[in-house]
């Protein structure tokens, strides 16, 4: 199957780290959101090894049309979320858009 990963990096304030993993991490408060939308597949969270407050997220979609379709269905949300989240974060940054190319 096709998928579609929509990547982002993240670096985090040292006393957020544990709400950031909650909020961006299985069952978080994105994953509740993408899973409201058809076409949305998972979410993994990656922890740099050598720096624990930087992450990056992959969420997977069926196609890039799904998580556009999403993008718009469900901007209100979204722009909410985000927003809460920014206390989080010392910054981020969109990685991009990918084409999986492979996957087990």
């Amino acid at each position: 199957m096709p998928l579609f990963a929509y990547v982002w990096e993240y670096r985090v304030h040292d006393d957020e780290l544990e709400r950031f993993q909650e909020v961006y991490g299985p069952g978080g408060d994105w994953v509740q959101l993408f899973e409201k939308a058809e076409g949305y597949v998972r979410t993994d969270l990656f922890r740099d090894a050598d720096d624990p407050a930087r992450f990056l997220t992959t969420d997977f979609w069926v196609s890039r049309n799904a998580r556009d379709t999403f993008r718009r269905k469900f901007a209100e949300a979204f722009e909410k979320l985000d927003r809460e989240c920014e206390a989080l974060t010392v910054e981020e940054r969109f990685v991009g858009d990918f084409d999986v190319l492979h996957t087990d």
